[in-house]
C-alpha cells in the first residue's frame, strides 16, 4: 500500500495523546490509593493540555486525507457498520474528556478522577476503532491479525508514557522513575509484539495469483506489461514505489528509533534524573513510530497489485 502521511500522523499523534491521558489517570488513581505521592495539579493540567494538543493535531492531519474536507461530517453517517465512522465519533469524545480532565484539575474539582476514568474508556474505544479499521480487512493479510490491535495499543501507550515521564521530570520529579519504568516496559512489550508481527508477515504467502487475478488458468502466465503507458489511480494509491532495500532500511530505522534508542535514553534518564534525556527519548520514539506506521502501511500487499504489476 502507499502510506498517506495524513493517516500516519493521525494515528501516531492520537495514539500518544491517548497513552498520555492513560498515564495521567493512572498516576492520579495511584495517588488516591496512597500508593504514590500526590503530584502538583500543574502536572495534570499540563499533561492534559498536551494530550488535547496532540489529539487536535492528529485530527487536523486527518483532514488532509479527505478529497472533500467540507464533507467531513458525512464520515459519521455509517457508524453502525463502519469502524472509520466510529473512530470519527470516539476521537472528539476522547478530546472532550481530556479537556475536561485538565479543567477539573485546574479548578481543583473533586470529580477529576471520574472524568479521567471516562477518558480512559474513550481512549480504549478509540484504540479499538482505529485498529479495527485495518484489522477487519481480511484481504490484506498483513493487517488481518490480532497483533494489529495489540501493536496500536502498546505503541500508543508506550509513546504516551514516555511523554508523561518527560512531563513528570519537569513538574513532578518524584514520579519520573516510576513512569519511566512503565514506559520502558511498554516499549519492550511493543517491540516484542511488533517483531512478532514482522516475523508473521514475512511467512505469509499471497492467496491470489496472476491466474486468479486475470482469470487465465495457464500455469505459465507471466505478465510483461501493465497494459497501458500512462499512470492510473491504482498505481498511485496501492503501491508505495520504494525498492526492497529502502523498505528494509525503514524497518531497521523504526526498530532502533522507536524501541532501542528510547529505551536506552530512559534508562540513562532514570539514573541521572535528566529532563533533557527524557524529552529526547520522547522525541526519538515519536519519530521512530512515524517510521513504524509508514512501514505498517507500506508492508501491506494489496491483491490488486498482482494484476497492476510493475512493468518488467
Amino acid at each position: 500500500m502507499k502510506p498517506a502521511f495524513s493517516v500516519v500522523f493521525l494515528t501516531t499523534l492520537s495514539g500518544a495523546a491517548q497513552g498520555l491521558l492513560i498515564a495521567l489517570v493512572g498516576v492520579e488513581a495511584f495517588a488516591k490509593l496512597g500508593l504514590t505521592g500526590a503530584p502538583a495539579q500543574m502536572f495534570f493540567v499540563v499533561g492534559a493540555a498536551l494530550s488535547v494538543v496532540l489529539g487536535v493535531l492528529g485530527l487536523i492531519a486527518s483532514f488532509f486525507h479527505l478529497g472533500h474536507p467540507e464533507r467531513a461530517w458525512r464520515a459519521i453517517a455509517m457508524w453502525r457498520t463502519s469502524w472509520l465512522s466510529r473512530e470519527c465519533l470516539c476521537l472528539p469524545a476522547f478530546l472532550g474528556c481530556a479537556a475536561l480532565y485538565g479543567i477539573a484539575h485546574w479548578l481543583g474539582a473533586p470529580w477529576s478522577l471520574a472524568i479521567g476514568v471516562i477518558g480512559v474508556i474513550a481512549s480504549a474505544a478509540l484504540f479499538v476503532c482505529t485498529a479495527m479499521i485495518y484489522a477487519c480487512l481480511r484481504f490484506l493479510q498483513e493487517w488481518a491479525t490480532p497483533l494489529t490491535m495489540v501493536n496500536f495499543v502498546l505503541l500508543g501507550c508506550a509513546s504516551g508514557f514516555t511523554l508523561a515521564t518527560a512531563c513528570a521530570a519537569w513538574l513532578a520529579p518524584s514520579l519520573a522513575a516510576g513512569l519511566a519504568a512503565c514506559a520502558c516496559t511498554l516499549t519492550l512489550a511493543g517491540c516484542a509484539t511488533r517483531v512478532a508481527a514482522l516475523k508473521r508477515n514475512a511467512r505469509l504467502r499471497p492467496k491470489s495469483t496472476v491466474q486468479s487475478a486475470t482469470g487465465i488458468k495457464g500455469s505459465n502466465v507471466v505478465q510483461k506489461s501493465r497494459g497501458f503507458t500512462a499512470g492510473a489511480f491504482n498505481l498511485r494509491e496501492f503501491f508505495h514505489g520504494r525498492s526492497p532495500e529502502a523498505i528494509a532500511r525503514i524497518k531497521w530505522t523504526f526498530l532502533v528509533g522507536a524501541f532501542g534508542v528510547p529505551f536506552v535514553l530512559m534508562l540513562l534518564g532514570i539514573s541521572t534524573q535528566s529532563v533533557a534525556l527524557f524529552c529526547l527519548a520522547s522525541v526519538t520514539q515519536y519519530l521512530g513510530l512515524v517510521a513504524e506506521r509508514w512501514f505498517f502501511f507500506a508492508e501491506a500487499r494489496h491483491p490488486q497489485n498482482i494484476y497492476y504489476a510493475r512493468a518488467s
